[in-house]
């Protein structure tokens, strides 16, 4: 799990917080929580949001993950839709050189 949290898997990050959060480790669960959120891990930013309403993390630290969450689903809505532009251009241009080629070829 270690290493898969250092390969920026957000689930595995998640994994150790709660890994840490059950030893008593609080502190460090939350900033693997805070990381994970960070990395557009909703679960993440769930607990985040229980902790704050239970009055175990301030007001600034679920508002600063709650920013590094929406922009890392920014980011990859961001990536889907480039690669979705990409793809439609090529395929234009595929039917366009079909469409003008000599016997449509």
């Amino acid at each position: 799990m270690e290493e898969a949290t250092l390969k920026g898997h957000p689930k595995a990050r998640h994994n150790l917080a709660c890994d840490e959060h059950d030893h008593g480790s609080f502190d460090k669960a939350i900033k693997h929580f805070i990381i994970a959120a960070g990395q557009g891990y909703e679960g993440s930013l769930e607990l985040l949001k229980e902790f704050y309403q239970e009055g175990k993390i301030r007001k600034e630290v679920l508002a600063s993950a709650l920013r590094a969450y929406q922009a890392a689903i920014d980011a990859t809505k961001s990536r889907q839709r480039q690669a979705i532009e990409d793809d439609l251009m090529h395929r234009a241009m595929l039917a366009e050189f079909v469409r003008t080629s000599p016997n449509g070829e």
